[in-house]
């Protein structure tokens, strides 16, 4: 196990060094100029000037130049600096993931606590009445986009019980009720997509395992059919449902984003969004390559997760 493990670490280095790559040449050719979005309105400015900021901010030199300046840098710990307020983005990126963490992990178990009980439900009572309202709703959820979902419930909320989330961000260890309500809406909003594909994915590889040798035997033998359900088929089950889910991590980060800032979190996604407006380059690389990294980090998880439920692929 320790050495499928280490394989699978050794393959997130290049992985994460191509990500940097890509992240450096899309930034480098998104539209607009930092320069003249800093120098906007300053009729003063001289093309000597302008030179002038762009050597002191690192944008003279050379593509392979720039990027070797910058991925030193990162493996240091440095990110740069924000070019709007001169701030370390390392400190604005601390700041701003904890609130993106939890409304993720809020988001993954509202998913995966209702997910996986509606599959297993919808799976074992197929074609009865809770298995068709169940695939139904999974439809609807599929089909609701996170950001009209995010509104519908702010506006919902605040014409019918006239409450809001609190604006800001209030820390979970000072204030956890305050810090909970502030979430439950945002996290509902961008959890309903995963959760909608969990119990798909779920009551497919369910109907699947049931129909397995081993589980016809195993009833046959005369074990309780909760048993066989809960301790035989549902392990063999999750081990796609685990795969989905770490994917999932992926769209839960990208659904952030515009959720946040409906919500006012100031989380990673918002910065994001704020830096691209601000044509920000360093904080739009530092921001992006902390949400590949979770990703990367996220699926390599699901790797050791998937090898230890199926030790099968740990022999490999």
């Amino acid at each position: 196990m320790l050495g499928f493990i280490g394989r699978r670490v050794l393959l997130t280095i290049p992985t994460i060094i191509g990500i940097s790559i890509i992240i450096f040449l899309m930034v480098r050719l998104m539209p607009g100029d930092i320069i003249d979005v800093l120098f906007s309105g300053d009729v003063t400015a001289t093309e000597e000037v302008k030179q002038q900021a762009r050597e002191d901010l690192g944008l003279s030199g050379s593509y392979p130049e720039q990027y070797w300046n910058w991925a030193s840098g990162v493996v240091q710990g440095d990110l740069g600096d924000s070019y709007r307020n001169t701030e370390p983005v390392s400190d604005v990126l601390l700041r701003a993931l904890p609130i993106t963490l939890e409304l993720m992990i809020l988001a993954l178990l509202i998913a995966v606590l209702i997910g996986v009980p509606l599959g297993v439900i919808s799976a074992v009572r197929r074609d009865s009445a809770g298995d068709y309202a169940s695939r139904v709703g999974g439809l609807i959820g599929i089909s609701i986009p996170n950001f009209w979902l995010a509104t519908l419930l702010l506006l919902f909320t605040s014409r019918v019980f006239g409450w809001v989330p609190p604006l800001g961000h209030i820390s979970f260890f000072d204030d956890p009720i305050g810090n909970l309500s502030q979430f439950v809406l945002p996290a509902i909003s961008i959890s309903v997509f995963t959760l909608a594909i969990v119990m798909r994915m779920v009551r497919a590889t369910m109907l699947e395992v049931m129909s397995q040798d081993y589980v016809r035997t195993a009833r046959a033998k005369g074990v309780r059919r909760r048993l066989v359900v809960y301790r035989h088929a549902l392990r063999n089950a999750l081990v796609p449902v685990v795969t989905v889910i770490g994917f999932e991590v992926g769209i839960l980060m990208g659904g952030a984003a515009i959720v946040e800032l409906i919500f006012g979190l100031p989380g990673v996604g918002y910065v994001l969004l704020q830096a691209i407006f601000n044509r920000d380059y360093p904080l739009v690389q530092g921001a992006t390559l902390l949400i590949a990294v979770i990703f990367v980090l996220a699926n390599l998880l699901v790797d050791i997760v998937y090898g230890w439920l199926d030790p099968r692929i740990v022999q490999e």
